[in-house]
């Protein structure tokens, strides 16, 4: 049995999330992949090596405590903070959010994936992943910069393509993604096998709801899996690497789960809260 994804812990899944994430950030490789010579390079979304579309919700394994009810003021429980992260959360005021009109600081991409909330996921276009989270209404834009044939113009200088401004600082910031592969390859190829994610461009925000900070300098790498289950039912593993000089001491490591849902009947968009 399920249960609201706000209102109830859901299920322990079968994967270990402690040991997942290192396994995956020990798996996941780098470099740069092209597709196969004398052939038209596929789009992203051609050369996808899973389905990330439609809807999903949040499966709260972990951490219920501090994702499913805001922590008190003062509480880094499992968050690396340096000295001045720790001394601006405890000058964190709720009351001065909500006056200033700084509701969202929390639903930043650096957290959000981590909220209770339900994502809608689909294609903007074939280059463009769309992830939208019901939970204070956000919207991520996953760009993937299209491969170039043999030859081509530059599809960043032929109007084909606009890469993001990094002039522009939003909460989800600019975010630059490609399909990687654990053994070396990226870009589309055949051996691609998750979903790899650099966001910079963010606004300060929060980590957690309680006013743990990261700042205009903090950066996300983030990788997605698709695992599939014996039951047949998609799990999506969303793990984020927060990298922070200022308010962190060490990376922060985040992994949240997603079970893909048959509809849309738990979509719920609410604005943000600087609370609940």
């Amino acid at each position: 049995m399920e249960y609201p994804v706000r209102r109830s812990c859901a299920r322990a899944s079968s994967i270990g999330a402690a040991g997942l994430v290192i396994a995956l950030l020990a798996m996941h490789g780098e470099g740069q992949g092209q597709g196969r010579a004398n052939q038209p390079p596929p789009s992203r979304r051609a050369a996808a090596p899973f389905d990330p579309t439609g809807y999903w919700s949040s499966l709260i394994t972990q951490n219920w405590r501090l994702r499913m009810v805001p922590p008190a003021k003062g509480d880094y429980i499992g968050i690396p903070i340096s000295a001045a992260g720790k001394k601006a959360a405890d000058a964190w005021d709720q009351a001065k959010d909500e006056a200033g009109g700084n509701q969202c600081k929390a639903y930043g991409a650096p957290g959000l994936m981590n909220l209770p909330t339900h994502l809608r996921i689909a294609w903007q276009d074939d280059n463009t992943l769309r992830v939208d989270a019901d939970y204070g209404t956000q919207t991520r834009l996953l760009r993937f910069a299209p491969p170039e044939e043999r030859g081509a113009p530059s599809v960043s200088r032929d109007g084909n393509w606009t890469p993001p401004d990094p002039r522009k600082r939003s909460w989800q910031g600019n975010s630059v993604a490609v399909w990687a592969s654990r053994r070396g390859g990226r870009g589309g190829a055949p051996s691609a096998r998750y979903l790899r994610i650099a966001t910079t461009d963010l606004l300060s925000g929060y980590l957690r709801k309680n006013g743990v900070p990261y700042g205009d300098s903090a950066s996300l790498l983030e990788y997605v899996d698709l695992f599939q289950e014996p039951n047949d039912a998609a799990i999506i593993v969303w793990t984020a690497v927060v990298d922070d000089p200022v308010n962190l001491e060490a990376p922060y490591i985040i992994s949240s789960q997603f079970k893909k849902q048959p509809d849309a009947s738990g979509w719920d968009p609410t604005p943000c809260s600087a609370g609940w």
